[in-house]
C-alpha cells in the first residue's frame, strides 16, 4: 500500500517560542544577551520565492489556480513571489535555470509538463530548495519537496456524472445516444491519468458507453479546442470533459454555441457558460502552491518528502452543480449529484479503487 501524506498535520506545525526572564549579578556586558526582537520569526527577512508556470496566466484554469494560491500566500505572509510564465515549452528550461540562479529561497515548478526540464536543471543546484506541483522528481532528492494529485479519482466522478447525464433526454440538447466526449491538451502521463479515471467512472455507470477521445496537442489554443469539441458534438456526444487549460475555453464556448454540455477542469468553470457546464472537476493546485510557500515562512519545508492530494483531502472534487441547477430548475438531475456523493464516499473508504495510469506516480 502506498503511503499517502495527507494535508492534515503536514504543514500545520506551529513553532512556539518562550523567553525565560532571568537576573544576574554579573555586569550586563558579561551576561549572555537575551534573544532580541531581530532574531524572532516576525522580524526575520521574509523568504523570496519564484514560481515557474508551464503556460501563461489568464487561462481561467490551471495556471490561474496556481496564481490564486500565490496571491493568498502573499496576502497572508507578506512574502515576495515572482511568477515566470512560459509562452511555449522552449521557455521551460531557461525559466527554471533563471529561477535557480536568481537568489530565491524557494523555486516552485508547476506541472508535469516541466518534469523533463526540471530533471535536467535540479541536479546542478543541490543547494537550492525546489518544490514541484504535479510531479515527483526521480530519486526524491533532499532539496525537492514534491506534490501530486489523484486526478484519476476526481475524473472518475466526472466520468460517472457524464455517463448519467447523457441519458437525461428530458434536458434539451441531450440526444438518445449514449456518447460522451473527452478532450485534453497534450498527451502526458498526468493527462492520461485523467482519462483512466474518467473512462473507469463512465463505464462503472454504463459498461457499453461510447467515449470520444481527442488531444489538441496544445494547452494554449482555444480555437483548436473549439474545433475538436464541435467535431465530437457532431459525432453524437452531448457532454464533453475539458482537460485542456486555455485550450479548454474553446471547448466550453462550443458547448454553449451548440446548446450542448461540458465539464470544466481545475478551477470552478461552471459560470463561464452558465447552464451548459454540468460541473467542474476541481484540482486545487492553489493549495499546493500556498502550502509550499507557508512551509518556507514557518520553517517546515521537507526536502525529499511529498504531499499527496486526493478526494479525502478535498483538494480534488467536483463542484456542487449549483450553477447548472439554477439554470435548469425542475429539470435539474439531482440523482446525479446524489450518486456522485455516494461514489465519492466509496472511493474514500476503499470500496471502489480507481485505476491510475502506469508510472504516473
Amino acid at each position: 500500500m502506498k503511503m499517502k501524506k495527507l494535508l492534515s498535520g503536514i504543514l500545520a506545525l506551529a513553532l512556539t517560542f518562550s523567553l525565560a526572564a532571568c537576573t544576574s549579578e554579573q555586569p550586563p556586558a558579561e551576561t549572555e544577551p537575551p534573544a532580541s526582537a531581530a532574531n524572532t520569526p516576525a522580524q526575520q527577512e521574509k523568504p523570496k520565492i519564484v514560481v515557474t508556470l508551464p503556460g501563461m496566466l489568464g487561462d481561467k484554469s490551471y495556471n490561474d489556480s496556481c496564481k490564486a494560491g500565490i496571491d493568498r500566500a502573499v496576502a497572508d505572509f507578506g512574502v515576495e513571489v515572482k511568477v515566470l510564465e512560459a509562452a511555449s515549452p522552449a521557455d521551460f528550461e531557461p525559466n527554471i535555470i533563471a529561477a535557480a540562479t536568481g537568489g530565491y529561497d524557494l523555486v516552485i515548478i508547476l506541472s508535469g509538463q516541466q518534469k523533463e526540464s526540471a530533471m535536467k536543471v535540479i541536479p546542478d543546484y543541490p543547494d537550492q530548495k525546489f518544490a514541484t506541483i504535479d510531479f515527483v522528481v526521480d530519486g526524491n532528492p533532499d532539496n525537492v519537496y514534491s506534490s501530486f494529485f489523484a486526478v484519476n479519482e476526481g475524473s472518475f466522478l466526472a466520468g460517472a456524472a457524464a455517463a448519467m447525464f447523457t441519458k437525461k433526454t428530458e434536458i434539451d440538447g441531450v440526444n438518445g445516444e449514449n456518447i460522451i466526449g473527452w478532450i485534453a491538451g497534450k498527451e502526458t502521463p498526468l493527462i492520461n491519468d485523467f482519462y483512466v479515471g474518467f473512462e473507469q467512472g463512465a463505464k462503472y455507470i454504463d459498461p457499453d458507453i461510447q467515449i470520444l477521445k481527442a488531444y489538441a496537442g496544445t494547452f494554449t489554443d482555444p480555437l483548436k479546442g473549439k474545433e475538436l469539441a464541435l467535431s465530437q458534438y457532431e459525432q453524437g456526444a452531448d457532454i464533453i470533459m475539458n482537460v485542456a487549460s486555455a485550450t479548454g475555453i474553446g471547448i466550453l464556448e462550443a458547448a454553449a454555441e451548440q446548446k450542448k454540455f461540458a465539464i470544466g477542469v481545475d478551477l470552478d468553470q461552471d459560470d463561464l457558460q452558465p447552464g451548459y457546464i454540468l460541473t467542474s472537476m476541481i484540482k486545487n493546485v492553489d493549495e499546493a502552491a500556498y502550502l509550499f510557500i507557508q512551509s518556507m515562512v514557518e520553517g517546515t519545508y521537507e526536502g525529499g518528502a511529498s504531499l499527496f492530494f486526493d478526494l479525502s483531502t478535498g483538494a480534488v472534487s467536483l463542484t456542487d452543480f449549483s450553477v447548472f441547477k439554477n439554470a435548469w430548475g425542475d429539470k435539474f438531475p439531482q440523482d446525479i449529484v446524489d450518486k456522485c456523493d455516494e461514489l465519492k464516499q466509496q472511493i474514500a473508504d476503499g470500496s471502489i479503487v480507481v485505476d491510475e495510469f502506469p508510472g504516473v506516480r
